[in-house]
């Protein structure tokens, strides 16, 4: 897909061949990652969510809800003093150049143009940042540097001292059985003996899920629990990607960010996955949360942002030079754009990339951010507009016309009443589904957090997996629902959310859990009440509209007949 902007997108993105120095290892790894089989339904994939989620899953969504915020507002005390000055100058460059930054090139906000990565910097990224063997588990709450290791506690299995958080208060300790088979598995890997590896994690997770994982369980948080079994969970991804399994670990990245969507790693687990399966433009969307996590909760070195960042652009600039449905522009702005510039801004898109203007579509939902402008969270980031071109016309009007909602839909049923048949469904995929999802993906990999609804990317998720359950598609199904609940699990995180919002996400995490248990129809789901919601709303325009239409044929009719008569009097 060609991939000019008015930034020309593909010479910008710092890519496959970027000379960077390769960073130094990174503190802390863990040591626990488990052997899960790979889901074959949809009950099975509940059990293994079930046992490290428990059944109490959704209800701490409030309170992590709570604790971001506290973790938001301390970050933002910490950078406050340097980033008002720096905010100020920055506004004050955005303002003077509003009109040039909306449709000029050469101006100060386009980055330089960066030379294509190659594939050995990929590796090289992945094994400092994603194979690391780490050894300490990284407590959702807890602050991000820790003073004191679990490197003895895994090295001596018989010494499992709790830990201790900054502040000196202690962190839960694990219990020794576990810790046993945590050091048994480690000492596997590190003798890259992966699938005995695998095996001892998947033991280490079997003793979680039976209440064996803190010594005072009543006395620790639900988080805590989690954090663990997150930590095992991310071992698993870590042991499938080296014996090559990348569809046998994609889930349990899921489960790992789902149980503590703050550690960074998680996210970066979760892209290098999707990066061996060739899925770029997910990839790119988990490297540009990674960053915007290790940012948020505290980290400091810049050579690690700076990995992260090179990774995510490496994935947008692969998505883009293999889709070949559409091709994209972003446009540096610096405040609100109005019709009339998008207007102007789709004329450039045209001349530039003539073979895509069936359908000029610009993103109006969400500002979007490019991984060498990203400078948070001291720095507002450079915003651009996204516009996408399709040589399919109806693939670009059906997304403009699912994009002018509040709440996302994922149907192109003209009666809401009426289910689609099987063949239908399967028609519906192959002409308008299979093709609109992979656009939906690339407008995520840019695009932090959507200003229609902050649950959007896991309403769209939803939507998607409830359409692959009536194909048929099951094991298929239970991935898009885990990945839909790591997208929802980490929302709180990304943006500040209303309460209305609040108890949508609740919903949304109880209803997908549920499915993926089999329980109740799946008629009763949020998003699918959300999109026959939708539906409705369609139909009811529609009428009005071909109303309005006949009952301007009948006036312009009538207004004929009655001239007509007039002049049949005038000539009598």
């Amino acid at each position: 897909m060609a991939s000019e902007s008015n930034i020309d997108f593909k010479k910008n993105l710092t890519s496959m061949d970027g000379k960077n120095e390769t960073s130094q290892q990174m503190r802390g790894s863990k040591k626990s990652n488990i052997a899960a089989n790979k889901l074959n339904d949809i009950p099975e994939a509940l059990q293994e969510v079930k046992n490290h989620l428990g059944d109490g899953a959704a209800e701490n969504i409030m309170e992590r809800i709570k604790m971001t915020e506290k973790k938001k507002k301390k970050q933002s005390d910490d950078v406050d003093a340097v980033s008002r000055k720096r905010k100020a100058e920055n506004n004050e460059k955005l303002a003077v150049k509003e009109e040039e930054t909306t449709l000029e090139t050469g101006n100060q906000f386009i980055p330089t143009p960066l030379s294509h990565i190659p594939l050995k910097i990929l590796m090289d990224i992945e094994m400092e940042l994603v194979y690391t063997d780490e050894e300490e588990i990284s407590f959702e709450f807890a602050e991000p540097v820790v003073s004191t290791s679990t490197q003895s506690a895994c090295h001596d299995p018989e010494k499992a001292d709790a830990l201790s958080a900054p502040d000196g208060s202690t962190l839960p300790q694990i219990d020794k059985q576990l810790q046993m088979t945590l050091w048994e598995a480690s000492a596997c890997y590190r003798q890259e003996n992966y699938t005995a590896a695998a095996e001892q994690f998947s033991t280490a997770l079997e003793l979680c899920s039976k209440g064996a994982a803190i010594d005072h369980p009543f006395e620790s948080s639900p988080e805590d629990i989690s954090s663990i079994a997150s930590f095992i969970e991310t071992k698993l991804v870590t042991c499938y990607l080296k014996l090559r399994k990348p569809d046998d670990a994609l889930n349990h990245s899921h489960r790992s960010i789902i149980l503590n969507p703050a550690y960074f790693r998680n996210h970066l687990r979760q892209a290098a996955v999707f990066r061996c399966l060739e899925r770029y433009s997910e990839a790119a969307r988990s490297a540009m949360i990674a960053d915007y996590m290790y940012c948020l909760t505290g980290g400091t070195e810049q050579h690690i942002s700076k990995l992260i960042k090179l990774y995510w652009q490496a994935m947008i600039e692969e998505a883009i030079t293999r889709e070949e449905a559409f091709s994209v522009m972003y446009t540096p702005f610096a405040t609100e754009v109005k019709a009339g510039k998008i207007n102007k801004i789709k004329d450039v898109f045209a001349k530039k990339h003539p073979d895509y203007k069936e359908h000029i579509y610009t993103d109006p939902h969400g500002l979007h951010i490019l991984p060498q402008m990203a400078g948070w969270p001291s720095l507002p980031p450079q915003q651009y507009l996204l516009t996408l071109g399709f040589r399919n016309k109806h693939i670009g009007k059906v997304l403009e016309r699912w994009s002018s909602r509040k709440l996302p839909i994922f149907s192109d049923r003209k009666a809401p009443f009426c289910p689609l048949t099987s063949e239908e469904t399967k028609r519906y995929w192959d002409n308008t589904g299979k093709n609109v999802v992979p656009v939906i993906d690339f407008i995520r990999s840019t695009k932090l957090t959507d200003n229609r609804c902050a649950c959007s990317p896991g309403i769209e998720k939803l939507h998607y997996a409830s359409l692959l359950g009536r194909l048929g598609r099951a094991e298929e199904q239970s991935q898009v629902i885990n990945q839909a609940m790591a997208e929802l699990a980490t929302i709180p995180y990304l943006q500040d959310i209303s309460q209305q919002d609040a108890e949508l996400l609740q919903s949304l995490m109880a209803d997908a859990m549920d499915t993926l248990e089999g329980r109740r129809s799946d008629k009763g789901r949020v998003w699918n009440k959300i999109q026959q919601i939708g539906l409705i709303e369609d139909y009811l325009y529609q009428v009005e509209d071909n109303y309005l239409k006949n009952k301007r044929l009948r006036t312009a009719r009538t207004q004929r007949m009655r001239m007509k008569r007039i002049q049949g009097t005038q000539q009598c």
